[in-house]
């Protein structure tokens, strides 16, 4: 049965609640009669004109914020691309007649991005519910001799509060705004790989978990221990944000400074075992490495409770490397030496190595998310690095994030 055609200018004109589409400038392009109703204007008053130039502050109140927080609001939407919810605003209008009175008006609006296919806001709208019937006859107050001070008072009450909510939201907003540039910051200080600029032949994504902070405790690791040998890590803490983060930091640090003293991964990853073990927000910490001997085509690498990187051969056959796999760090106390496994490659194979997030999902086997991550390497194998690393994120279903954090690393040998 063929879907509906929808008339989506007819649902929009149709709609009970005020609408108005602005430009990422703020020039009104469309209005619904909803909004036309409440504000007493008319289509020509209103399309192709700046909203602030149809509805500036009352200049008859000196305390007028309205244009400034709507401003701001609009301005918040075009940064984040996500909706805006604000507080009651008392945002006056002038009358429709010529006297150029302002009408006390509050009101309740919501500004959300229409985004573009390259991600872009193509347009805002702008809904806005009326509530100065509401402000105005609230009834939880005490009565007055004077029906006018109750209402005054009222009015004034309401205001106040829903200006002191406006200014600590802004507040909360610019301190998670201030958080998330620094988390930023210092997690890609932490990630830095100077070694990798001379990789062509490596990928690297990176993807903290959708709704976090965007920093998360996976990290990847790419270093050069001599003219024929490399290595490549991957490790998860347990978390997100920022403590998450900062162990993530030291550990990386200290695999990266004990790979490049002990070449063998096994013991190198034994170090931050026994590194692992003096912290308590290490619980669980997986990692596994690799190490890449270019002159005698062959791959030694070792696991701590991490799923296996996985090989792919120029004929498509597809190895995971589970031969060397060991409890995650900190968790074993004995002297027993971290297994590691050798095996050989030839060139225009690929090695991938991944965090948890690419392959599990809540309710399902690993097992599944291996033999979709293996199907998707083999079917696309031919790829470049860089094409390959965005097509398994994609045929794994997280091309724009998924539950957990996802640390990638594609290597074509």
């Amino acid at each position: 049965m063929a879907a509906p055609q929808i008339d989506y200018r007819a649902v929009f004109a149709a709609t009970p609640s005020p609408y108005l589409l602005l430009t990422p400038d703020f020039v009104a392009v469309d209005v619904n009669d909803a909004y036309l109703r409440v504000t007493g204007r008319t289509r020509e008053e209103l399309i192709d004109r700046d909203i602030f130039d149809v509805h500036p502050d009352n200049p008859a109140d000196p305390e007028a914020d309205g244009v400034r927080n709507l401003r701001a609001s609009l301005e918040r939407v075009l940064r984040t691309k996500s909706p805006d919810t604000m507080a009651v605003q008392k945002y006056d209008i002038p009358a429709s007649d010529p006297s150029g009175v302002f009408r006390p008006m509050w009101w309740s609006p919501v500004n959300t991005p229409v985004l573009g296919s390259d991600g872009d806001v193509l347009w805002i709208i702008h809904r806005v519910e009326d509530m100065t019937a509401f402000v105005l006859t609230h009834p939880e107050r005490p009565s007055t001799d004077d029906p006018g001070l109750e209402h005054e008072a009222m009015e004034v009450e309401l205001y106040t509060r829903a200006q002191e909510l406006q200014r600590f939201n802004e507040e909360l907003r610019e301190a998670h705004e201030q958080e998330h540039r620094i988390a930023l910051t210092l997690q890609k200080a932490m990630l830095h790989s100077p070694d990798l600029a001379g990789h062509r032949e490596i990928a690297l994504r990176y993807m903290p978990a959708a709704r976090s902070l965007n920093v998360c405790g996976d990290w990847y690791d790419v270093v050069d221990l001599s003219e024929d040998t490399f290595t490549v890590a991957v490790g998860d803490v347990v978390g997100h944000g920022l403590e998450a983060a900062a162990v993530m930091g030291m550990f990386r640090s200290a695999l990266s400074a004990a790979v490049r003293a002990i070449p063998e991964p096994g013991k190198a990853m034994d170090v931050l075992s026994g590194y692992a073990r003096t912290f308590e927000g290490a619980l669980a910490t997986t990692a596994a490495k690799a190490v890449v001997d270019t002159r005698r085509r062959q791959i030694t690498y070792t696991s701590a409770g991490h799923p296996p990187a996985v090989l792919c051969r120029t004929d498509r056959t597809v190895l995971l490397l589970d031969k060397a796999t060991d409890p995650p760090l900190g968790v074993r106390t004995d002297d027993a030496p971290r297994p590691q496994a050798t095996v050989p490659y030839t060139p225009g194979d690929t090695l991938v190595l991944y965090t948890d997030g690419l392959v599990e999902r809540r309710g399902e086997d690993i097992d599944a998310g291996l033999r979709r991550l293996t199907g998707t390497l083999a079917d696309h194998a031919s790829l470049s690095p860089e094409d390959l690393a965005d097509t398994l994120l994609a045929g794994m279903g997280v091309a724009d994030g998924g539950p957990d954090d996802i640390a990638l690393i594609v290597v074509r040998l």
